[in-house]
């Protein structure tokens, strides 16, 4: 059965995003529980998948991880046991979808990294020849690799709202001109390293979006998720091809069947039971072939 919302009134709840749920612990942590429910178009769907903010946690925490060595992260512990005991009183709602994490000033932008051109990107640069108004090479076609990894902001939406790509120009405006650089910087690294990684288990990670926050002595340091299927695209190695829609291991699938039945991109609807079980195969199988694990539910 889905879990789309949580319920432990002994925790201050702080925020229900599209997906998480996000609990002060006590001055210096969160709790960020990952829940069932999915969102495209920045629209929560009726129907939660079962299972998928399982996966999402281990996905992270993978990666969180393995990138420990290219920029700090806020996961204190992933394991229920060694959390607070007003955590653990909720143990069957929340063990193994949650992230006890240190509390940061979250920054109010997506940090967008693309390494092929395809979604938004495609549409703009089709209309424009350019994408978040940065001018790039004439004749690309679908799904083709970028001459190096393009780093393309988006503001973040209050939920109900839509994210907007900015210019990388606009950062500064919004986070200041340390953490612009610093941020465009970090951004492209991150993708760098969890490429090569990835392109060595046969998946290729078209785009990912990356959120950072500050801590109190103003450290850049990596938050809520990160490359997930809900924040990535992936593409299986052995299928890729010039030109056209990849397959993908991510929420991609769950898009394509909303725009063919014409979804309006307000309301969520109910979702065919073989859409939640195709969405929810996916995210297990691009989480095997990244961590060589089995997932836990």
């Amino acid at each position: 059965m889905a879990l789309t919302e949580t319920n432990c009134p002994d925790l201050k709840l702080l925020a229900r995003g599209k997906v998480r749920d996000i609990y002060e612990v006590d001055e210096h942590s969160l709790l960020f529980v990952a829940t069932d429910r999915i969102s495209a178009f920045d629209v929560i769907m009726k129907s939660g998948i079962a299972g998928k903010g399982k996966i999402l946690t281990q996905v992270s925490e993978f990666w969180f991880d393995l990138l420990k060595d290219v920029v700090p992260n806020h996961v204190i512990t992933t394991d229920i046991a060694k959390m607070p005991a007003a955590v653990q009183k909720y143990r069957d709602q929340l063990e193994h979808r949650s992230l006890l994490v240190r509390k940061l000033r979250i920054l109010p932008v997506e940090a967008i990294v693309r390494g092929y051109i395809t979604g938004s990107a495609m549409s703009e640069y089709k209309k424009k020849g350019t994408v978040c108004d940065i001018p790039l090479p004439a004749g690309l076609v679908e799904a083709q690799e970028l001459p190096a990894p393009l780093f393309t902001p988006s503001t973040k939406a209050e939920l109900g709202d839509h994210d907007e790509n900015i210019h990388p120009d606009k950062l500064p405006a919004i986070v200041g001109e340390r953490y612009a650089k610093e941020i465009a910087e970090t951004a492209v690294r991150v993708y760098a390293k969890a490429r090569e990684y990835a392109k060595s288990r046969g998946i290729i990670i078209a785009d990912t979006k990356f959120e950072f926050g500050v801590t109190e002595a103003g450290e850049l340091v990596l938050a809520d998720e990160v490359l997930t299927p809900d924040s990535s695209r992936f593409w299986p190695a052995d299928k890729y091809a010039v030109g056209k829609t990849q397959p993908s291991f991510d929420k991609q699938y769950l898009r394509d069947y909303l725009e063919s039945i014409h979804f309006d991109k307000k309301t969520g609807v109910e979702l065919p039971q073989i859409v939640i079980d195709n969405t929810i195969a996916k995210y297990v199988e691009v989480f095997k072939i990244l961590s060589g694990k089995d997932a836990i539910f």
